[in-house]
């Protein structure tokens, strides 16, 4: 991967982070793994809502998924999706 195709994917990586729903997404599966119906009700919104954003969350490998039976469990990916998350969460809370 050349320096602009590394570039070009950080920036598709916090641009899908910048939006408010995928990051109740990340946040919900920062906690710990989840099913769509379970993500669905947590974040009170439609099944196929949650597979959009699974879907651009799964395109750029921010998030994994694991299969049980029917059921599909995702999750981040690794520690460096978790660790981004979380700081970016400590600076905005220490600017409150």
């Amino acid at each position: 991967m050349n320096s602009e195709e590394v570039i070009e994917k950080l920036a598709r990586t916090f641009s899908v982070l910048g939006d408010s729903t995928r990051t109740r997404v990340i946040f919900a599966l920062a906690r710990h793994e989840l099913c769509v119906a379970e993500l669905s009700q947590a974040l009170e919104m439609s099944h196929s809502a949650i597979s959009h954003q699974l879907r651009a969350l799964k395109d750029l490998d921010l998030v994994g998924y694991r299969k049980e039976g029917k059921r599909a469990y995702y999750s981040l990916i690794d520690d460096h999706i978790r660790n981004l998350f979380k700081e970016g969460l400590r600076h905005v809370l220490e600017k409150i």
